[in-house]
C-alpha cells in the first residue's frame, strides 16, 4: 500500500477505553494502518518523554561561545572561578587608607585609585587619600570614610594673624576620626567572595545576565553551554491559510504563528516552519530528510482518510514511544524516535506528532514536547554502566496514577535554583471553581491565579485558543473533575503571567 492509499476502517471500541493492540506490533510500534491507539496514562507519557530527551543527550556535543552570545543557554559544566574575588584587598569606600590608631598624618600624594598600581606602604600614624576599588597599601588597617573624618592643620610657634587673631598653621595636614575606627573596616579582602577553583555555580544554570556578570568578574571570555535543541515544525492540512478571513472551509492557520515562538520560549533552535499540507510524500521526504533533533508535526495523528503521521512513520523506520495520551484535549498525540542518521550515527532523533486544534495541540506541547526538550538540554547524568535513559517502544497504557508527584502548595515538583526557567513545571494551587472532568482521563483546563488559588476559564474547548491566551497555566484536572478548594497539579507557561480580569467560567471539552 502507498502512502496515499487511505487506511482500512477500523470501528472504533465501545465506550471510552482504548482500542485493543496489535499483538505483533511493527517497527512503529504497530502504527500502520488501521492500527488503533494505545493510549498511556498522563504522568507516564510526560516521563516518557523526559526519558526520550535524556536518552538523546550523548551524541550533543558542549559548545564554547563568547559571553555576549550565551545569555539564555545552560552551563554544560559547573562554573569555577579562575581567580579569587576580588583578586587583592580594596577599599569599599571612598575616604582614607589609614594605618594604625589615629589621628594620623596624611600623606601628600595623590590619591590611591581604581586600576592604578598601589600605593607604597603606610607606616603606622599614616593615611593616604583612596577611591572604591583601589588596592588597599600595604600596612593599611582600616579605611575611614570621608563622611566620618576630618582633616586640620595643627598649629605652630609664632604670633596671631594681625587681622583675624587665629594662631599660625604649619606641618602635615591631620587626619582625625569623627567616630570609633574597627581594624579591616571597609576593606574587602583578598578572596572574600570566593578563591581560585571554587565552584560558583552547577552545571545546568541558564544564562542570566547576572550569571554573565559574574562570569566575567571569575576571569571569564567565553562559556561551555550545551547546543539549543534545533526544532523543525511541519503543520499539515490543505484547509489552512496564512493570511486573511476564513472562507469556503478554509480557516486560518493558528499554530504555524504559536508553535515556533512557543518552542524558542521552551530553548529551542526552530530551524523553520515549513507547510507541507496533506501529501503523503511530501511529509515523508520532510520528515526523513530533517536534521533537526525533534520534528514536531500538527495534525494527521489521527485516522482520519487524510492523517498520514503514523504511516509515514512506520514507512521511516521509527519507533513509537507514546501513541495517544490519556489526556483531554488531546489524546491523539504521539512521540516516536525516528531513525539513525548515516551521516551522524550518534545523533538521536524524535518527533512528537500534536492534534491540529490548538488546544489540542497546546495540551501535546506541554504534555511531550516540553518535557523532551527539557531533558535534551540538561548535563547528563553520571549513569551506572549498562544503564539506559531510553523509553521502551509504547506498548500498552501505563499504570493507572493520573497524577505526577508534587511537593507542596505553590512549590514546583521538579527542576530547582539555577535550572532552566522556561520549562513548564508542575506546582500545587487549590482550584477556586469545581471543574468537570473526563471520567478516564486526565483534563487540562487554562486557569488565571487569583488570590491563592486556580480560576478555571470559559474557553476550554480543543480548537479554542481564547482561554489558553488569557491563561497563567493549564490545570492537571484528575478523570472525574475537581472539587472546589482541591489542590490540583498546574503546569506555568513559558513567560511571565498576564495580569487582567478574570473571564467568565464555564466549560466546553471532548
Amino acid at each position: 500500500m502507498s502512502l496515499k492509499e487511505p487506511p482500512p476502517v477500523v470501528p472504533a471500541p465501545p465506550g471510552d477505553a482504548p482500542g485493543p493492540a496489535d499483538e505483533n506490533p511493527g517497527p512503529a510500534g504497530g502504527a500502520k494502518a488501521g492500527h488503533a491507539h494505545r493510549a498511556t496514562a498522563w504522568p507516564e507519557a510526560r516521563a516518557a518523554a523526559r526519558r526520550a530527551g535524556a536518552g538523546a543527550r550523548a551524541g550533543r556535543e558542549p559548545s564554547g561561545l563568547p559571553l555576549g552570545e550565551a545569555l539564555g543557554r545552560v552551563l554544560a559544566g559547573p562554573l569555577t572561578a579562575l581567580a579569587d574575588l576580588p583578586s587583592f584587598d580594596t577599599s569599599a569606600m571612598d575616604g582614607w587608607a589609614v594605618a594604625g590608631p589615629g589621628p594620623w598624618h596624611v600623606r601628600e600624594e595623590a590619591a590611591v585609585l581604581a586600576g592604578h598600581a598601589p600605593a607604597a606602604a603606610l607606616a603606622t600614624g599614616e593615611a593616604v587619600r583612596i577611591a572604591t576599588g583601589a588596592p588597599v597599601p600595604p600596612g593599611t588597617t582600616a579605611v575611614l570614610r570621608t563622611e566620618h573624618s576630618r582633616t586640620e592643620r595643627p598649629r605652630s610657634e609664632g604670633p596671631e594673624h594681625p587681622r583675624t587673631g587665629e594662631p599660625p598653621r604649619g606641618g602635615r595636614l591631620l587626619l582625625r576620626a569623627l567616630r570609633e575606627v574597627v581594624g579591616g573596616q571597609d576593606i574587602r579582602p583578598r578572596g572574600q567572595e570566593c578563591r581560585s577553583g571554587d565552584e560558583l555555580l552547577p552545571a545546568g544554570t541558564t544564562v542570566t545576565p547576572a550569571v554573565l556578570g559574574l562570569a566575567a568578574a571569575a576571569g571569564y571570555d567565553a562559556l561551555r553551554v550545551l547546543p539549543r535543541p534545533r526544532v523543525e515544525i511541519l503543520v499539515l492540512g490543505d484547509e489552512l491559510l496564512t493570511a486573511g478571513l476564513p472562507h469556503d472551509g478554509l480557516i486560518r492557520d493558528a499554530l504555524g504563528p504559536m508553535l515556533g515562538p512557543w518552542l524558542a520560549a521552551l530553548g529551542a533552535d526552530v530551524l523553520a516552519t515549513r507547510r507541507i499540507g496533506d501529501d503523503a510524500e511530501a511529509l515523508y521526504a520532510a520528515v526523513t530528510g530533517s536534521t533537526a533533533d525533534l520534528v514536531v508535526t500538527t495534525g494527521g495523528t489521527a485516522a482520519g482518510p487524510v492523517d498520514h503521521v503514523h504511516r509515514v512513520l512506520d514507512k521511516a523506520g521509527a519507533v513509537l514511544l507514546v501513541d495517544g495520551v490519556k489526556v483531554r484535549p488531546g489524546h491523539p498525540m504521539l512521540l516516536a524516535r525516528l531513525g539513525a542518521d548515516p551521516a551522524r550515527p550518534r545523533h538521536v532523533r524524535h518527533l512528537v506528532g500534536l492534534p491540529g486544534n490548538p488546544l489540542a495541540a497546546v495540551s501535546g506541547l506541554l504534555t511531550l514536547a516540553a518535557p523532551l526538550l527539557a531533558a535534551l538540554t540538561e548535563p547528563a547524568p553520571f549513569a551506572e554502566p549498562g544503564s539506559s535513559t531510553e523509553p521502551e517502544p509504547s506498548t500498552g497504557p501505563g499504570p493507572s496514577a493520573e497524577a505526577e508527584p508534587s511537593p507542596g502548595p505553590g512549590a514546583p515538583a521538579e527542576s530547582g535554583a539555577g535550572s532552566e526557567p522556561r520549562t513548564p513545571v508542575p506546582y500545587r494551587v487549590p482550584v477556586r471553581d469545581e471543574v468537570h472532568g473526563h471520567p478516564h482521563d486526565t483534563r487540562l483546563v487554562p486557569v488565571v491565579r487569583h488570590g491563592g488559588t486556580a480560576v478555571p476559564l470559559r474557553y476550554n474547548g480543543p480548537a479554542m485558543l481564547r482561554g489558553i491566551a488569557a491563561a497563567d497555566g493549564l490545570a492537571v484536572v484528575p478523570p472525574g473533575g475537581a472539587r472546589p478548594g482541591q489542590e490540583l497539579d498546574v503546569l506555568d507557561l513559558p513567560w511571565p503571567p498576564t495580569a487582567g480580569a478574570v473571564p467568565a467560567q464555564g466549560a466546553c471539552f471532548t
